[in-house]
Formats: C-alpha cells, sequence, structure tokens
C-alpha cells in the first residue's frame, strides 16, 4: 500500500503550483510565449537534449549526451568520475552508488537519474529541497503527494503545462521541479532564505 504524503507537503506543492507566478516562471523557463529575444534557461534542455536520457537506445547506460545535459542544470560530473559513467561499471546501477563516487553527491547523482528517467525521478537540488523544507523522503512523499486527492496535483502540473504552452514530452515532474526551483532560487542564491 503506498505511504500518505505529508499534508503539508500536498498543501505546499498546491500552493506553489497553483500560484500566480507558475504559469509565467514555466514560460521564462522554457522559452515558450516570449518575445523571440528572450532566452530560456539552458535548463530547458536537460529532458530533451540529444533525443532525451530515457530513449530506447540508451536507456540503461550514461552517455557523453547525458554527462553535457546535467550541466544544464548547473552540474559538473568531475573528470574521474565521467570515464568510469561512460565505460566502467557505474553506468546507472543506482543513486546510491552513484552519490558516493568522490566529487558526485546527492544532487549529481539525484540529477543524472532523473535525466534517465524523467517519468520517475524528478530534477531536485538544494534548491528545491530548501523550498520544500527539507523534507525527510522526497520521492517517496512527492510520489504520495501527485497520487492524493484522486491525482489532483498531477492535473494541476498537466493543466499548468499546458497553460505554459509546453510539449506533452516535458514531463509533470520535471514542470513540477522548475515551478518550485524558479519560485525560491532568487532567494535561496541570495542567502536570504533559511535553507542556505
Amino acid at each position: 500500500m503506498p505511504t500518505a504524503a505529508p499534508r503539508s507537503l500536498t498543501h505546499q506543492l498546491g500552493s506553489l503550483i497553483t500560484s500566480d507566478q507558475a504559469v509565467s516562471n514555466l514560460q521564462r523557463y522554457f522559452g515558450t510565449g516570449l518575445p523571440r529575444e528572450a532566452v530560456p534557461f539552458t535548463g530547458s534542455r536537460f529532458e530533451h537534449l540529444a533525443g532525451g536520457g530515457d530513449r530506447p537506445a540508451v536507456a540503461n547506460s550514461v552517455t557523453a549526451d547525458d554527462l553535457i545535459a546535467v550541466q544544464t542544470v548547473s552540474v559538473r560530473i568531475p573528470a574521474q568520475a565521467a570515464p568510469d559513467l561512460l565505460e566502467g561499471d557505474l553506468g546507472v546501477r543506482a543513486w546510491h552508488l552513484l552519490r558516493d563516487q568522490p566529487g558526485i553527491g546527492w544532487v549529481t547523482a539525484g540529477e543524472l537519474l532523473a535525466r534517465k528517467r524523467p517519468r520517475l525521478l524528478p530534477v531536485y537540488d538544494r534548491v528545491v529541497r530548501c523550498v520544500l523544507g527539507r523534507p525527510k523522503s522526497f520521492w517517496l512523499d512527492l510520489h504520495a503527494a501527485l497520487r492524493a486527492d484522486n491525482w489532483a496535483l498531477h492535473h494541476e502540473l498537466m493543466a499548468l503545462r499546458q497553460a505554459a504552452d509546453l510539449p506533452e514530452t516535458v514531463s509533470v515532474l520535471r514542470v513540477c521541479d522548475v515551478v518550485l526551483w524558479m519560485h525560491h532560487r532568487t532567494d535561496h542564491q541570495q542567502g536570504s532564505c533559511i535553507g542556505t
């Protein structure tokens, strides 16, 4: 039986997803509905760069395209780990194996796995963790929150994706993490939040 999401997480996600700035933040991030001279964030290419990390031919291995894709969300794979990811035993065996590699850590491990399984795992970094108050089991809590109340948040995210004029190939999880990240990034980067 699936675990129930903490009510506070479900409520917090709901309020951020339905906020007045959610659509405009998504449009700004992905560059939709903006003047031609507007430049989207580099992370807008994360899921789809080189056809995506989950396309059948490469879904079960790490490619050079994946290493470039994680750079679009400001993560750098250390030079000593990159060859082992591409040619060695690491591949995509598990988040714990990646996280424990020198210089990789939990953010890089999570973002690499989000690239490989964009409909299973969201991009989860320090900004998103901070805006949500550092949940103890984010992936499980998010999964439960998206299923709660007859999938209400999931449906809100699909509607938000449509309102921002994003293609359906942008995963609901990506819509969620971008909304959260855009909402909190400035406060987080300026150190004016309690999570830094």
